[in-house]
């Protein structure tokens, strides 16, 4: 079961940036003038991508600036948390394994 909310929580962000494309292509060219700003975000950003174009309309406000942020750490958090996973293992010797006769 863990494994499937990892690649929810890896693929599903980057899902919901190809549908919301898929579906309204005019609100991406109105958010960005290229098409390289949506294809970075949605590869290293992908929470931080939805919530601009979710909120830039006609502009952003201080509030708005504040969820962007949110969504910014939240995108930190996923990639920070991956390698500090792997620290929290203790560490087993080769030793334990062997049986002494």
């Amino acid at each position: 079961m863990c494994c499937f909310a990892a690649v929810g929580g890896l693929f599903g962000p980057r899902l919901g940036v190809l549908v919301w494309w898929l579906i309204d292509p005019s609100r991406w060219e109105r958010t960005f003038n290229v098409f390289w700003w949506p294809l970075l975000g949605a590869l290293f950003a992908p929470w931080t991508t939805l919530a601009y174009v979710l909120l830039h309309t006609g502009g952003l406000r201080t509030w708005e600036w504040a969820v962007i942020a949110v969504a910014a750490l939240v995108d930190a958090s996923t990639l920070g948390g991956s390698s500090r996973s792997g620290k929290k293992r203790p560490k087993v010797p080769h030793d334990h394994y062997r049986q002494s006769y």
